[in-house]
């Protein structure tokens, strides 16, 4: 039974396995509202993730412990797993979607742990490492379904509260869910006016779709790049309690968060993995009812692939109009270039590359192409850009 003396139990325990990570203002997220982060991926490991299962593994006997821990994961949990475990003096075994990023495998083993990677996504590795578990008679540590682990994640809840007696709302994650039914419980508790929102990504929508079905609901596929959320069933208990103490589940799109990954490293020079700026996106796209409010911001985690950063910095460049890619007909003829090139001189933009290619068969004999990728302010700057540039009689194709 989840309770919010375990909850301050696990507090106890945890003072000396994990760091403090003290409230970080953040005023350029929202003009609507006063944001606050609670930088977990700040955290040992980069993740909230070392709190559930350091808390879950200090709980065992030493029975359990001599057997050794089996765990699946993401990545983040995994981790936890293998900090925990060999700070304990046990042995771990974690089992791994294949297509977990390679920075996770690596500080994975670093930790101390033996991973095992399997084909699929989380569900496929959670199964293995039940069939493993009962062929080899580990102890199993779920990254979420389990009321320790839940207690372990709550403590960010009273640590919120410790330092914000006066917080209005908080805002986190869910994938399977053991992150919010923590927090969510321990804040309830102590004070109900608090308001507890719930991130999803559009890609993964099982913990919304399970509350709006009345219960746990399995999805036929997942896919988000918020790979820490990428969960296709909640928990058992975890449903119960996020169905007890959460107000309301949000989603969020991958260019959302994308765009969110990227405000983080612009004005806080912080990383966060997808799962971590997921609840920074719906307060960002106002998909949050906050206005006027003090908000907290779990940013559960900072484990984002460096191969995977710079396509997300990319796509968040699109999406808030810092870069664009123009296709502009010219005729060929001497000085095109040198007009266009005038046109986006003036305005202040900056020519990131530039393509020039002969027409195509069924266009005008002489006719070119002009492929620029431009930076640019925001997609005012860029409209300013093309209606020079079709003013001058250029056409946009």
């Amino acid at each position: 039974m989840l309770t919010l003396d375990k909850i301050y139990h696990a507090s106890y325990v945890l003072k000396d396995v994990i760091r403090e990570t003290n409230l970080v203002k953040a005023p350029a997220i929202s003009d609507n509202c006063d944001v606050y982060l609670k930088p977990e991926n700040l955290q040992i490991t980069g993740s909230f993730k070392v709190r559930g299962s350091g808390y879950k593994i200090s709980q065992l006997s030493d029975e359990e412990k001599a057997r050794g821990v089996i765990a699946c994961s993401a990545g983040n949990h995994a981790q936890g797993v293998a900090l925990a475990a060999t700070k304990y003096g046990i042995k771990s075994l974690i089992c791994l979607p294949d297509g977990a990023p390679i920075s996770k495998v690596e500080a994975t083993k670093g930790y101390g742990a033996q991973v095992h990677m399997v084909p699929g996504v989380y569900d496929d590795a959670y199964n293995e490492a039940l069939r493993l578990r009962d062929e080899k008679n580990y102890t199993f540590i779920h990254p979420f379904d389990d009321e320790n682990v839940i207690a372990g994640q709550g403590t960010i809840g009273l640590e919120i509260l410790n330092e914000m007696s006066d917080v209005d709302a908080v805002v986190g994650a869910i994938g399977g869910g053991g992150l919010l039914s923590g927090v969510a419980c321990a804040i309830k508790s102590l004070n109900p006016n608090v308001k507890v929102y719930g991130v999803q990504a559009d890609g993964a929508p099982s913990m919304y779709e399970s509350i709006k079905a009345g219960k746990p609901i399995c999805l036929d596929s997942v896919s988000t790049i918020a790979d820490g959320i990428q969960v296709k069933e909640p928990g058992e208990h975890t449903f119960k309690y996020i169905q007890k103490y959460v107000d309301d589940i949000v989603t969020v799109s991958d260019d959302e968060i994308s765009s969110a990954i990227l405000k983080l490293i612009e004005t806080q020079k912080m990383i966060a993995e997808g799962a971590g700026a997921a609840p920074v996106a719906a307060v960002m796209f106002n998909k949050i009812p906050v206005q006027g409010k003090k908000v907290v911001c779990i940013v559960s985690g900072g484990n984002i692939d460096v191969t995977i950063l710079s396509r997300v910095i990319k796509r968040g460049l699109l999406m808030t109009g810092r870069q664009q890619t123009l296709c502009i007909e010219l005729q060929d003829k001497p000085g095109q270039l040198v007009a266009v090139s005038k046109i986006i001189a003036d305005r202040g933009a900056n020519v990131v590359s530039i393509h020039h290619e002969r027409a195509s068969e069924g266009t005008d004999v002489n006719g070119c192409y002009l492929r620029i990728v431009l930076e640019t302010r925001n997609f005012d700057h860029i409209k300013e850009i093309s209606d020079a540039l079709t003013n001058a009689g250029f056409k946009l194709v």
